[in-house]
This record gives structure tokens, sequence and C-alpha cells, in this order.
């Protein structure tokens, strides 16, 4: 059967498929160059993980003490300040954000730089003419629809329109096996001055009772164990429950606390398959629901707390990854490899939140290689973002090039924001001056534009 579609009169100069964390920026890059842009993002709000999955804060990325991500993350983080979503800590960390705010703070650059979003609408196909894509078929209330451009932006995190163009991807570790998901909940109503004092007193160091953040992971040392244990025993938790749990304070949100846990079961690591996406969401909400009933039984100051949000997206870390001009790899990371077209830095450890158990960090933060070294950093070339077989197509964030491992340390949102924004303004070069042909920009260039941009590559 074949469906009919109609195609759009309008023409862009660059479609974004996906507006989430490397694709808002993507598109507010690629308006900010002169390129008439459209987002299309499947869900109500720009900035995806960090918004619909609650992933909050940014992890830190730097060498030196320096954020190895400026330029729009730098102005990002700006605006989130002014409007009281976003904050520094006494460290002179100033990665803590609101998600809720953060929804605000992409729009309105978005539609400052003159671009477009249209939400609730999902990539279906794109139309093809040998290996260049012509438009993008995608479904809304408007019915199926093509929407035509000169250059595109995969950006949807799992290389959907990348893949269904014809380019080579690959995913998961040798196993076929991806990292763990999670379903990102937060706790509203508590006591942060108390289970401040607790957390000190057990042995978890705190700064500020606006500043909380603490942890627990079976066989890793963490003082909260032993309360883990005894829920288990008593029927609060289930084992797996302790496999990995984390929180943090929200700015703006005072008396509420983001929760980077509960881990969705082994057997569902897939987020690329529907159905175990679809059963992810309910594994995630019957392990919130025990989560919530052991803050209120065993942390002081939470015993009057309540369910504040349920991330409507689960949190999904690794899916498919194109095999692109270039492959990043462990040992590019582990030996700080220059590229002469990078067009980001990364210094974030090679953070595998396996399946199979054991350690989280598949490398700890000290070593012998060179990475290990609190200066130093590698680099992520412009040839990652490039899938193969396709002429006019960039992909930046989580599904770029990278192997299994190098992948878990390039994926966070920050690194995101500093492709997608590489990627953004490649693009509207491309459609404006190339045809779309995205290997025709000169890098260099590009380069000189994203320091003037206040990048650092």
């Amino acid at each position: 059967m074949t469906l009919p579609y109609r195609t759009l009169d309008r023409t862009w100069d660059v479609i974004v498929a996906g507006g989430g964390t490397a694709g808002a920026v993507a598109g507010i890059a690629a308006a900010r160059t002169g390129a008439r842009v459209l987002v299309v993002e499947a869900q109500g709000s720009l900035g995806g993980t960090g918004t619909n999955a609650w992933v909050t804060p940014l992890m830190r990325n730097v060498s030196a003490g320096e954020n190895l991500n400026r330029g729009l993350t730098d102005e990002i983080k700006a605006r989130l300040l002014r409007q009281g979503d976003g904050a520094r800590d006494g460290h002179g960390n100033d990665n803590w954000f609101n998600p809720e705010g953060l929804k605000f703070v992409l729009d309105d650059l978005l539609h400052e730089s003159g671009g477009e979003v249209l939400f609730h609408t999902h990539v279906v196909a794109p139309l093809m003419d040998g290996g260049k894509v012509q438009a993008l078929v995608v479904h809304n209330k408007g019915g199926l629809q093509a929407l035509q451009a000169e250059a595109f932006i995969d950006a949807t995190g799992d290389a959907d329109l990348a893949r269904l163009a014809g380019a080579p991807v690959t995913g998961g570790d040798e196993d076929g096996l991806h990292q763990a998901m999670s379903l990102r909940f937060t706790l509203a109503g508590v006591d942060t001055g108390r289970l401040m004092a607790f957390l000190q007193e057990h042995g978890q160091g705190q700064d500020s009772a606006d500043f909380l953040h603490f942890w627990m992971v079976w066989g890793r040392n963490s003082s909260l164990e032993p309360l883990f244990r005894r829920a288990v025993s008593q029927g609060v938790l289930l084992e797996r429950d302790g496999d990995y749990f984390q929180a943090f304070s929200v700015p703006g949100r005072p008396g509420e606390l983001s929760f980077n846990c509960p881990r969705i079961r082994a057997d569902l690591n897939d987020g690329a398959d529907p159905w175990q996406l679809s059963a992810a969401q309910v594994d995630g909400r019957q392990a919130i629901r025990r989560l919530v009933a052991f803050c209120r039984a065993f942390l002081p100051g939470c015993e009057d707390a309540f369910l504040g949000v349920v991330a409507p997206m689960v949190g999904i870390r690794e899916t498919r990854r194109i095999v692109g001009e270039y492959t990043l790899t462990l040992p590019d990371i582990l030996d700080c490899a220059r590229f002469p077209d990078s067009v980001c830095r990364n210094h974030y450890p090679v953070d595998i939140h396996s399946v199979k158990g054991g350690a989280t960090l598949l490398h700890e933060r000290d070593g012998e290689a060179p990475y290990f070294a609190r200066d130093q950093y590698h680099e992520i070339p412009y040839r990652c973002l490039i899938p193969q077989d396709v002429s006019n197509l960039l992909v930046p964030g989580r599904a770029a090039s990278s192997s299994f491992e190098a992948q878990s340390s390039i994926r966070v949102q920050q690194n995101c924001h500093t492709m997608g924004e590489a990627a953004g303004i490649a693009a509207a070069w491309a459609a404006r001056a190339h045809g779309g042909a995205v290997r025709a920009v000169d890098v260099s260039a590009l380069q000189v534009e994203m320091r003037a941009r206040g990048g650092l590559v």
C-alpha cells in the first residue's frame, strides 16, 4: 500500500529532523547564519534530553578548569541564569538548570534567529534522488506532507533520517547491547536543610542546601548502601533499584530534587525499538513508585515529599550511530587525538551505563593514558557528522560516527550543543553555496566562524 502525501509549496534551506539537544542548537545556528530553517520535532517543546527527558544538570566537560563547550552553550546558560532557571555553585559549576525554563530559552533563541519549528511532527521517510535527500515526508495533524530543503540535519538521536536515507548505521556494543535507559523524575516538598544534614552525617558532604548531589551504586562504597540493603530486605525496593541512584537540586524549584534514575530493566535497552521503548515507560514508572516510597521512609526531610514530575520521554544514552567519513574510537579519546577538521573538544570520561552489570565507568577518572591529565582533551572531527552515501545530510549529537565506547564519552548534552552548532552553520553554508553538499564546506572557515561565535575549536 502506498499512502498519499502532499508536497508543501514552501521550501527551506535547512530542515532539522529533531529539535532536541543537538537539533535545537543546530536550528538556531543555521538561522543565525542566514538560512531559512525549519525544525521538525515530535514533542511539544525543544530541548529533547534536557527538557522532555529531564536530564539535569549538565555534565561538566572541562580541561584545566575551563568549559570546553562555549558559543551557544554559554548563551543558553546566561539566559537561564537571568530568568532564574540556572545557577552557578560555589565551585564555579554553571551547569545547574531547570528543564522547564530551558524550554522557554530555546523557544526564544530559535524565534529570535528567524527559525521556524513544527511541533508534534514525526519523520516518516526521506524522498531521495540518488544519494541526495530532496524532501522529508512527515506526519502530523495535517496528515502526510513532504517538506523540501537543500540541506538536512538528522538530530533525531537515533539516526532515523540517516538510516532511512540509506546511510550505514550501527548500534550497541560487540553483543548488540545498548547502554541502560533511565526514566527521570522529581521529588517535591523536600526539606532540603534536614536532608543536607543527614547526608553530611552519612559521609556525603554538601556545600549548600541549594546544590544537593547524592548517590548510591551497589559495591561503590556509597555511605547510603546500608539504607538500600535495609529497604531491599523490607520489600520497599528491588535489588536492581540500587544499580544506580543519583539525585540533584534544581534551580528555580526550591524543595525539589531531580533523580537520574531509575534504570530501566536490563532486557529493555534498545530505545530505537518501539516495543521496548513502550515497555520502558511502564517499567520506569513502577520503579519510580518504589523509589518515592524509599525516600519518604529512609531519607530525613523527605517524609512529606511528593512526586513532582515524571519525564514524558525516556532518557536514552545510545541506540544507532552512523558510520561516517571518520569513526571516533576509544584510542582517539585516550590518546587525546587532534584533527585538522575539529569542531568540538571533549574531556568527559568514558561513561558506560552497562546493562551487563559491573562498573559504571569503563575507565575511571584516573589512569596512565594522556586523557587523564587535568589539562587534556581530544577533538571530534567534522567528518564524524557526515554519514556515508548521503550528500546533503549531517548527523550531530549522540548518533555521530563513533565506536560504542567513544560514544559514551561524547554523548553528553554540552558536546551535542557544540556539534549541533557546527552542523547548523555548515548546513546553512552548504545550502546557500553548494547545493546542499556538506562535504564541500570549508572546514577551516567553519572553525573561524565558530571561534567568532565564542567556540573553542
